[in-house]
C-alpha cells in the first residue's frame, strides 16, 4: 500500500511547474523587493529570516491578507522547527528554488494539507509570480489525482521564484516576497547543478539550517 501511494505521488509530482522558464541575467544589491500586482497598504504582513548553510539569510516578507491559511500553515511550521535542516531539494536556474521536503526528493511533506490559496481553486489572490515571490508547491493533476485533490495539496514544500513566470498565476498560492538576500538565490541557482526536472542528488543539496519568524 505504501509503495502504491507513493507511486501516485511520483507520477502527480511530474506535472508540477510545466511551463517555460525564463532566463535571467540581472545583478541585483543585498536590498530587494520583487515588483508587486496589489498594493499591501493595511495588510497584515510577518516576515522570516530563511538561513540556507554556507550561503546567507534570505529574509522574506509573508502577505497574510493575500493568503492568511497559507501564511499562518508556514509560520506554524517554522515555530515547530519543522524546516530545521531541511534542504533545498530542486534548482532551475531562470526559473525557482524548491525546498521544504523531508524526504529531500520532492514526494514529501507536512502531516497536513491545505486549501490552495490561488484563483482557479476559486480564491482570489492577486501576487504574481515575479522574481522573489515565495509560494506553495503542490502535486499536479494526473490520471490518479483529481484537480481538487491537487488544488489542496500542499503542505510543507514552498518555492522562491529566480525569474518571472506569471504562468504560474492562478495556479498556485504565492504568499510571500523576498526582501533581502535574493543573491543567494542567485547563488544557489549558478553553483548548484540540477538533473532532469531540477531534481538535485542529496548530497548536494543546500541546507536550510532554519526559517524564524521575526516580527518587526
Amino acid at each position: 500500500m505504501r509503495k502504491t501511494i507513493a507511486w501516485i505521488l511520483v507520477l502527480a509530482l511530474t506535472a508540477l511547474f510545466c511551463c517555460s522558464c525564463a532566463d535571467t541575467t540581472e545583478t541585483y544589491g543585498k536590498e530587494f523587493t520583487p515588483e508587486l500586482s496589489i498594493d499591501t497598504t493595511g495588510h497584515t504582513i510577518h516576515h522570516a529570516e530563511i538561513t540556507v548553510k554556507g550561503y546567507g539569510i534570505i529574509t522574506v516578507a509573508l502577505d497574510e491578507t493575500v493568503a492568511p491559511i497559507t501564511v499562518q500553515n508556514f509560520i506554524k511550521l517554522a515555530n515547530e522547527g519543522f524546516y530545521d535542516g531541511l534542504t533545498f531539494h530542486r534548482i532551475i536556474s531562470g526559473f525557482m528554488i524548491q525546498g521544504g521536503d523531508p524526504n529531500g526528493d520532492g514526494t514529501g511533506g507536512s502531516p497536513d494539507t491545505i486549501t490552495g490559496e490561488f484563483s482557479d481553486n476559486g480564491i482570489e489572490n492577486d501576487l504574481s509570480h515575479t522574481r522573489g515571490i515565495l509560494s506553495m508547491a503542490r502535486l499536479g493533476e494526473s490520471s490518479l489525482v483529481s484537480a481538487e485533490e491537487a488544488m489542496n495539496s500542499a503542505s510543507s514544500q514552498f518555492f522562491i521564484m529566480h525569474a518571472d513566470n506569471t504562468e504560474l498565476d492562478g495556479k498556485y498560492a504565492a504568499f510571500g516576497w523576498v526582501t533581502s538576500g535574493m543573491e543567494f538565490v542567485d547563488a544557489i541557482c549558478e553553483d548548484v547543478q540540477s538533473g532532469t526536472n531540477g531534481a538535485v542528488d542529496k548530497a548536494d543539496q543546500p541546507v536550510i539550517v532554519s526559517i524564524r519568524i521575526v516580527e518587526e
